[in-house]
């Protein structure tokens, strides 16, 4: 039986978060008014607050799962703010990478530090299996010779290094396409533009270039340098990297439009709006009725998320409902935001809140990590056993 009934120790613990993230919200409007500045790794009053680790200490096998904690930590963190929330402390979507698909070596050399992850191209967006960027082994120095260009890479200024995604076989397909760690200040590794976006504008976004990037054979990630003769095992297990980031990103964005609720709520009830929840919807006005109707949408996407990461924190495989989460919170949180700014009128595009804020950062939630569109394509392959031609 799935239980996502949350136990005392873990209620603590999300206490803490929600605490924290209240301080964050103070930071929020600034950060996204001045996108080129890097907000501070550590608030002037994080000492007030224990960190996740220290929250999370003395757990025993009772209390709830690790990745559904994750989950709830991650919607409670957002619940402040996005951005500001990302700038602090160490790791990035390479990071997570790292712990899926890294050999022991690598995760204590690269663990410690910042790592984005570049998979997106100027001619490869929501499909990676059409990477172009190229990675050749020189056996003679040992090294691998990266070249291509990246776009659109999350934490692409900040991070100290990077999971590149390249291949090493073109005609191979996607089992050709390999990850690859490659640290800032390698030769050959240039940092280009720092992309102007609607929303997260305080995490920046970055595009890189690498002009024959030489790294150390060993950066390979995993270390695993065959090529499947048949299928695409290879990249198949690159793509294992999503099953939980996917439901982290539906996570995020389910955090804001938690906010976005909240906030609606206590507007609409200092006006003189009465929620009941005991009559039937259809009796309410007709304002109640829609907010309950975004808060259903809410409960239902949150589900879909706590499923998936309980589906791994037992050990099953959960590809198919990380894609599930991800196609409902993308579209639930788009959902959500806007129809509280509808509710709420002038105020809800007021930049004196931050309704308008969290309606512009829900919006990447949708987009990366795989696009709605795509995650219904992957859906559709699940359920009604497609094959990557039917859904051409």
């Amino acid at each position: 039986m799935i239980e996502f009934e949350l136990t005392q120790h873990d209620k603590k613990v999300l206490d803490d978060v929600r605490q924290e993230a209240v301080v964050c919200r103070q930071y929020a409007r600034h950060y996204d008014e001045n996108e080129h500045e890097f907000p501070p790794d550590e608030l002037p009053e994080a000492g007030e607050f224990p960190t996740i680790l220290q929250s999370m200490a003395g757990r025993g096998d009772d209390d709830t799962g690790m990745s559904v904690m994750a989950m709830l930590i991650s919607m409670g963190q957002t619940w402040g703010d996005y951005s500001v929330r990302m700038r602090r402390g160490k790791g990035g979507l390479g990071n997570a990478a790292l712990r899926a698909a890294g050999t022991p070596e690598q995760q204590e050399k690269w663990g410690g530090l910042t790592l984005a992850m570049a998979i997106t191209e100027p001619g490869c967006g929501s499909d990676p299996s059409l990477v172009a960027m190229t990675a050749v082994l020189d056996e003679d120095t040992d090294e691998w010779v990266l070249n291509g260009e990246k776009i659109f890479v999350t934490t692409g200024c900040r991070a100290e290094g990077v999971v590149v995604w390249a291949t090493i076989d073109r005609s191979a397909g996607r089992a050709g396409i390999k990850s690859f760690l490659i640290e800032k200040g390698t030769p050959g590794f240039i940092l280009g533009q720092k992309e102007k976006k609607l929303g997260i504008r305080a995490d920046d976004t970055a595009a890189y270039v690498f002009e024959n990037c030489r790294i150390p054979r060993a950066n390979l990630l995993g270390g695993k340098e065959e090529i499947p003769k048949a299928g695409s095992g290879g990249f198949k297990g690159v793509m294992k990297t999503f099953n939980m980031t996917r439901p982290a990103v539906a996570a995020i964005g389910l955090g804001m439009a938690e906010a976005a609720l909240d906030f609606t709520r206590e507007q609409l009830e200092a006006t003189g709006v009465n929620f009941e929840y005991g009559p039937s919807v259809h009796g309410q006005s007709a304002v109640v009725q829609r907010f309950q109707e975004l808060e259903a949408t809410f409960e239902a996407a949150t589900l879909t998320v706590l499923r998936a990461a309980w589906l791994a924190d037992k050990g099953q495989p959960n590809n198919l409902e990380s894609s599930i989460c991800k196609a409902k919170g993308g579209s639930a949180v788009r959902e959500i935001t806007q129809g509280c700014i509808e509710l709420l009128g002038p105020m809800g595009v007021s930049r004196e809140h931050l309704l308008e804020k969290w309606f512009r950062d829900v919006r990447i939630t949708d987009i990366y990590e795989g696009t709605g569109q795509i995650q219904n394509l992957i859906i559709a392959r699940n359920i009604l056993g497609y094959t990557r031609a039917n859904l051409k």
